[in-house]
């Protein structure tokens, strides 16, 4: 049995490296969406926290400019 697993995992690392440059590309770009989501995501919950607080509002346009730097 465990002969089959070291074939088994050889396939699947074997597979994972004949990836081609698009396929890694498109991870990436799908990694940069899903960070950009969450920045916003945070950004929005940072400013319903704030309410009013000019200066809490001021410090959630971290998340904002995070976000907007990864287009």
């Amino acid at each position: 049995m465990k002969y089959f697993h070291g074939i088994s995992f050889l396939f699947l690392v074997g597979l994972l490296a004949c990836a081609s440059p698009q396929d890694r590309a498109y991870e990436a770009q799908e990694k940069v969406h899903k960070e950009r989501l969450r920045l916003v995501d945070e950004y929005k919950t940072c400013m319903a926290n704030a309410g009013q607080d000019k200066q809490k509002m001021e410090a959630c346009d971290q998340y904002l400019k995070a976000a907007e730097a990864l287009k």
